[in-house]
């Protein structure tokens, strides 16, 4: 009787086309990071030989590469090993609610198809995103609704040869939201203040923030790519006292997804929202216009700007800061015109 055929379900792998990284421990109970993983024993698989000297091992020390054997068997049983620590709570998040495993395998999987064949996002500037430590990314903030944010995590996710993780800071709005707020925690983002600001670049992690905000997202279409005030420059604050870089970003082709030609703000503040878009398809054609249009988007990481060789009280010197914030919006302005320039077409 020819060997039965085994399916291996603790198939970790990550996805083909990610860079891989070395696999975490994981423990039962929905564990946070830092906390100890006990070690298993590897069973070997029938028909190969497993030397004496490596009989138990963690998840970091299994091997990345594996072959490919049987690949529709292999990722079927991936995704049954995934259902299973989902279902018995054998996965980790932060401290806030940050679950990679989720965001990685399932959460960028469906941003992936909007991010390739329907905005079509070219990237730009990639390397000027530090490979390790923290980072402060600062960009401009547009399109009604805040697509611009979750394409930036698919840019930097995707992209970047260190394969590093972008973590928005997003407004109170978000996170009042249900479904939003789980699917945000879930993705790594966190209230825009400058203690959860601080912790994370403490943490050594890529932190993005729009300081913009509501007054970029919702400004009309008759002001697209023109960069509304940047508050009073706590980022810069928050990125001095770290020593962390800031690295501009540029965004063009998120204005035109829904050209805001009005605001019904009586609405708006019956509904507790900072404004109520009205753009050609919406609210006239129902759900059908809450469909973004099909632009074609280009996101530039410009170069960064270091503030490590600054004294721990520069991040009090109020006209510091105002310098150094009004140079990251030039050149963020100034990056905008110069995409615009060599852009042929909105769509195309």
């Amino acid at each position: 009787m020819a060997d039965a055929k085994v399916i291996p379900f603790d198939d970790d792998r990550s996805r083909g086309a990610a860079v891989q990284r070395p696999q975490r421990r994981r423990s039962a109970g929905n564990r946070r990071k830092g906390e100890p993983a006990a070690v298993r024993e590897v069973q070997p698989l029938p028909g190969r030989e497993t030397p004496q000297d490596d009989v138990s091992v963690t998840h970091e020390e299994e091997p990345l590469a594996r072959p490919r054997e049987g690949g529709l068997e292999r990722r079927v049983a991936g995704g049954l090993a995934f259902l299973r620590r989902r279902l018995t709570g054998d996965y980790e998040v932060d401290d806030f609610g940050y679950d990679e495993e989720l965001t990685d395998q399932v959460l960028m999987s469906l941003l992936r198809p909007v991010y390739e064949k329907y905005f079509r996002v070219e990237v730009k500037g990639i390397e000027n995103i530090p490979s390790k430590g923290g980072a402060l990314i600062v960009a401009n903030h547009s399109g009604t609704l805040p697509l611009d944010g979750l394409m930036m995590q698919v840019a930097v996710h995707d992209h970047h040869p260190a394969g590093r993780h972008l973590r928005l800071l997003a407004a109170d709005l978000v996170f009042v939201l249900p479904v939003v707020n789980e699917l945000a925690r879930k993705l790594g983002h966190t209230l825009a203040c400058a203690e959860d600001a601080e912790r994370l670049l403490a943490q050594g992690e890529l932190v993005g923030v729009m300081p913009e905000g509501f007054k970029g997202i919702g400004k009309p279409f008759s002001e697209r790519y023109k960069l509304q005030r940047f508050g009073r420059g706590g980022f810069v604050s928050t990125a001095l006292r770290h020593g962390a870089p800031i690295v501009p970003c540029s965004v063009v082709g998120a204005e035109e997804i829904y050209p805001m030609i009005g605001n019904a703000k009586t609405l708006a503040r019956l509904l507790g929202f900072p404004y109520f878009p009205i753009t050609p398809t919406f609210p006239w054609l129902g759900p059908l216009g809450a469909v973004p249009l099909p632009t074609k988007w280009t996101i530039q990481f410009g170069e960064p700007i270091p503030t490590d060789g600054y004294p721990p009280e520069a991040a009090e010197d109020p006209m510091l800061m105002f310098n150094l914030t009004d140079q990251v919006r030039e050149q963020i302005q100034h990056t905008l015109y110069k995409l615009l320039v060599q852009r042929r077409s909105v769509f195309f």
